[in-house]
């Protein structure tokens, strides 16, 4: 009888090593995002209403929101926010384009050359170790006051982080793939755009989703430094107002901004490297 009980309720083998999921883990990632903002809002009003800082330092929640409510009309209506956002995005896209052109392009040298790898590698490295805003001085005496110093502040910060990753890309491939590339007859100009590229695309989109988050910082950076008309300008200038309000709004509005440019890079690599993705979702049925 025991025998027979227990053949017949024998454990399924892929449930025997299943790990027992964490309950916060099993809370839906829309709702979890709801309660996690939901439980910043109420810790942010409880501090306001403490009166631990004062409300010109740190405003409540509702005075802020009623600003991003404002901010958001004078965008959707065409005012003048909506052209200093405009002014700032010229400046991001362009860096960012910028970043990818040159990056990539020392990322191939340093990545396929040994000249590279020893002799500039070592020059690109000390560059990025200094503090970045310290070069906004030279830019705007380089480029003026205009776009074409953010610009490239932006790209200056955004192109390292291009570099590395693509850099190290071009050296993911393994051995026995390099071999086959070489008794097809393929060139080196061949093995790299058609083998060593493609298997490294993962690295590379990494590196161009931080280049996304840097090139912001840089075209802001140098509207602080050099003055400018876009989002960057006006936050110095809600800043020498006090109006505290006001720089929430425009930084909530530039994190969108940032987001939406991250999510793009996400979305073109989901495009290119479909792979990747096809391969990830393969592996929970293992």
């Amino acid at each position: 009888m025991t025998d027979t009980r227990l053949a017949g309720s024998v454990t399924p083998p892929e449930t025997i090593w299943r790990e027992e999921v964490p309950l916060l883990d099993r809370i839906p990632r829309p709702i979890g995002m709801v309660l996690v903002l939901a439980a910043f809002l109420l810790l942010w009003q409880g501090v306001h209403a403490l009166g631990i800082f004062s409300p010109i330092i740190l405003p409540g929640p509702a005075a802020v929101g009623r600003d991003i409510l404002f901010v958001g009309s004078n965008l959707a209506t065409g005012g003048y926010m909506l052209t200093a956002l405009w002014i700032t995005f010229q400046e991001v896209m362009l860096g960012f384009a910028i970043a990818m052109a040159v990056g990539f392009f020392l990322g191939v040298v340093v990545g396929e050359s040994s000249f590279g790898e020893r002799v500039i590698l070592p020059y690109l490295v000390a560059i990025d170790t200094m503090p970045k805003v310290a070069f906004a001085p030279l830019f705007l005496a380089w480029f003026g006051f205009g776009i074409s110093s953010k610009v490239a502040l932006a790209a200056f910060i955004a192109t390292f982080p291009i570099v590395v990753s693509t850099a190290a890309a071009l050296q993911m491939s393994d051995d026995n793939a390099r071999m086959l590339f070489k008794t097809m007859g393929a060139s080196r100009w061949q093995t790299l755009w058609r083998m060593k590229i493609p298997l490294g695309l993962p690295q590379i989109f990494t590196g161009l989703k931080i280049a996304s988050v840097g090139v912001m910082a840089g075209a802001i950076t140098g509207e602080f430094l050099g003055g400018g008309k876009g989002f960057g300008e006006l936050i110095r200038v809600a800043a020498s107002q006090l109006n505290t309000p006001r720089i929430f709004s425009l930084i909530l509005f530039l994190s969108l901004m940032g987001l939406a440019l991250f999510w793009f890079v996400s979305f073109v690599e989901q495009r290119f490297v479909f792979w990747r993705r096809r391969s990830g979702a393969a592996e929970p049925m293992r």
